[in-house]
């Protein structure tokens, strides 16, 4: 077999530039460890220097093979993006705490980009500020996705950005653009992302909040990631107003940000009443918050229905947008509520969210198409179309969608039995394995809402960062680069 791993030169030039403009985001909490005098700076400055000279080298390298990318480069690019840079951004926290060793280092920084939440660390609460804001960053900046941002400036430098958008734009209907030019798209995403952030950051604060909690829970909830600066969790601050708030702003960060986008730019709210997705999605947490409130109190987890219908509203919108924040050891609630939670994660989050899972959209196509076989079955003759609104599903997207179901089914099963081979109990792996493939963050047994993944030794840490990643890139990404027919000439 013949390789060409010379021609994807032109991918990693492309993605040098992506690597230098991420490790700039380190002033970020170098600065504001300057700011709070918490001595922490040196460990970004010095992540930060390994990060730009890392990018510097693989700019000078591959200097000469700099041309236009090709739509296949884009998958390289993702795929370098979402493993390569979190290298960089777990500096900090080996630097930190090298005792916990590199590969949990790396776990917790891919858990950061990804949006996962996932973490191996206690003692947060004494954390530097600088620190916690760098995790909880990381959750903002991978909401979004680190492509996106740099597609919006790359084509300063005279990188075209379409390809790379198309890899990582992760909604079945990808081919439609809300801008002409892609750059365009992705500022105008960012913009509204951006402006939504800081919404929440205020409200956070009115609530209650100092401005430092403010700023980590609103990149951690805006992102959907669910890092915090408490071992407690949002549970540590015991405010009803505050729940109510990540509540709010958790769905709406579940909502397609090219709803939101079109909303702004048009002042109108007729793009979330045309999104499809949008009565399921909320119809879906409505109806799982208050029938999971009626069981906990039917089985006697709860006396009163008002202390219950907080808790699992929280928890069902935080589980289910892959937020992954808590307020109370849910994994003391009947089995049936958990495992409820971890079903929910792994499908209610739209589209061109910031959420993890297979999204609503594409689980509103599989129920349509089950449905559609259902009535050919009754009715052979019958012509029964896809249909989302009033547009036609193809057979194409259709196709699409039923592999990329069956591959995550595959990826669960082949990834628990991975994991219990390692030694870790079936009720712990399967629950890690859906945690980290739809990105959330906690799961059940051992990684529950009470406990972390800090307890895994480092194989299984290491089969979960890649579960991340493959949940981050909703696999077929990742699988292409994994491809050998990806390399051949």
């Amino acid at each position: 077999m013949e390789l060409a791993v010379g021609r994807w030169a032109a991918a990693v030039h492309a993605y040098s530039y992506i690597l230098m403009l991420f490790s700039l985001l380190l002033l970020i909490p170098a600065i504001s460890s300057l700011i709070e005098d918490d001595g922490s700076h040196r460990l970004f400055e010095e992540a930060l220097l390994i990060g730009v000279i890392s990018g510097f080298g693989l700019w000078l390298i591959t200097l000469r093979a700099r041309r236009a990318l090709r739509p296949a480069d884009g998958f390289l690019i993702v795929a370098l993006t979402w493993v390569v840079s979190p290298l960089v951004a777990a500096l900090p926290l080996y630097f930190y705490r090298p005792e916990v060793g590199f590969v949990r280092a790396y776990f917790e920084a891919v858990s950061g980009l990804t949006t996962t939440g996932a973490t191996v660390y206690t003692g947060l609460d004494e954390f530097p500020f600088a620190l916690n804001l760098w995790r909880a960053f990381l959750h903002w900046v991978g909401g979004m996705g680190v492509v996106v941002l740099a597609v919006a400036v790359l084509p300063l430098l005279g990188i075209g950005g379409r390809q790379v958008f198309q890899a990582e734009s992760p909604t079945p209907l990808k081919e439609e653009a809300l801008t002409p030019r892609v750059a365009e798209t992705a500022k105008g995403l960012w913009k509204t992302y951006a402006a939504l952030t800081l919404l929440c950051a205020l409200a956070f604060r009115l609530g209650g909040m100092s401005w430092e909690d403010a700023w980590i829970h609103a990149f951690s909830v805006m992102g959907l990631g669910g890092f915090s600066s408490h071992d407690a969790s949002f549970g540590y601050f015991d405010s009803l107003p505050l729940e109510l708030m990540a509540i709010f702003f958790a769905t709406l960060a579940g909502f397609n940000w090219a709803t939101h986008y079109l909303a702004l730019v048009r002042r109108s709210f007729r793009p979330y009443a045309n999104d499809p997705e949008l009565p399921y999605y909320l119809g879906v947490l409505a109806m799982s918050s208050v029938g999971l409130a009626l069981f906990l109190v039917a089985e006697g987890s709860y006396a009163e229905m008002g202390e219950a219908l907080r808790d699992s509203t929280f928890h069902v919108v935080s589980i289910a947008t892959s937020l992954g924040l808590a307020t109370t050891d849910y994994g003391q609630w009947p089995i049936f509520a958990q495992l409820w939670l971890l079903f929910l994660c792994s499908f209610v989050a739209c589209a061109g969210s910031t959420g993890g899972g297979i999204k609503m959209m594409r689980a509103m196509i599989l129920y349509k198409q089950i449905y559609r076989e259902i009535v050919r079955a009754l009715h052979p003759n019958a012509v029964v179309l896809v249909r989302l609104r009033e547009r036609t599903i193809e057979n194409r997207i259709i196709f699409a969608v039923l592999g990329f179901a069956f591959l995550y089914m595959v990826s669960i099963v082949a990834l628990t039995l991975v994991m219990t081979a390692t030694g870790l109990d079936v009720l712990t792996a399967f629950s890690a394995v859906v945690a980290c493939l739809n990105n959330t963050g906690p799961g059940l047994g051992a990684v529950g809402p009470a406990g972390n993944y800090g307890g895994l030794n480092e194989l299984q840490t290491a089969i979960l960062t890649f579960t991340m990643v493959l949940g981050r890139l909703e696999i077929f990404t990742l699988l292409v680069v994994l491809t050998p027919a990806f390399w051949r000439r």
